[in-house]
């Protein structure tokens, strides 16, 4: 019997192996572009999320407008509900269209499937550029060690996540943080009965989908969450 086989592996060891995958993830180049910005707009859409789905489509169309001032954008909505449903949109190019989908979505009772989402973001940009994933949720009831090592695929592709969590759960918050930093995105957690600061977080991430670095940085300008966001990116 190879009493080896299950030794902790030394914490110097696993810095390393993360400082050399971030590394890779910098050096790897992403694919190409179609010109405009690409966004995967993911949502919890388990039934505790009923009060945050409808202030997400009335927050939607925001999006768009800012991301028009640097080029336009384009969504796609991913949503998980029920017994293992995950479904995925066509990309849409204006406000209208994602909230026709979104307004023909109900919630359901489910679990958390945030495997799926960074696993369909991860196989979208490996067909087109996609430059943001966002993802607004309030649970995460996973493997943590699986979401992570996604993220690093994630981080691979050049997709930055953007996690934005409701609440404050704990395990929520460990999670989705490390996805972000992972990918060199961001998280920011939000309270809904102030859904201005999630409309503004939204309009962060559409700025920096749209045109990068630069959008976002004129964002944040007069945006404090737009500033706590590029505050935590790495460079890209």
């Amino acid at each position: 019997m190879d009493k080896t086989r299950n030794a902790p592996v030394p914490q110097q060891r696993k810095s390393d192996d993360i400082a050399a995958f971030l590394d890779a993830a910098r050096r790897t180049p992403a694919p190409a572009s179609s010109g405009r910005g690409r966004l995967i707009f993911a949502l919890d859409a388990t039934m505790s999320r009923q009060p945050t789905w409808d202030v997400a489509l009335r927050l939607q169309a925001r999006m768009f407008q800012v991301a028009a001032q640097s080029g336009g954008l384009e969504v796609q909505l991913v949503y998980y509900r029920g017994l293992g449903e995950c479904k995925a949109s066509k990309f849409v190019s204006e406000g209208r269209g994602l909230a026709e989908l979104m307004s023909r979505i109900e919630v359901r009772g489910g679990e958390t499937q945030v495997r799926r989402v960074l696993a369909h973001a991860r196989d979208e940009a490996k067909r087109a550029k996609v430059g943001v994933l966002v993802f607004v949720g309030d649970a995460m009831e996973e493997n943590p060690d699986e979401l992570a090592a996604l993220a690093g695929e994630l981080a691979l592709q050049g997709v930055k996540a953007f996690m934005f969590q409701e609440g404050n759960d704990t395990a929520a918050h460990r999670v989705f943080a490390e996805i972000a930093r992972l990918t060199g995105g961001a998280y920011s957690a939000f309270d809904l009965g102030a859904s201005a600061r999630l409309e503004a977080l939204l309009r962060a991430a559409a700025a920096y989908a749209a045109g990068g670095r630069p959008a976002l940085a004129r964002e944040a300008e007069s945006d404090a969450a737009a500033r706590l966001l590029l505050s935590q990116m790495r460079g890209s």
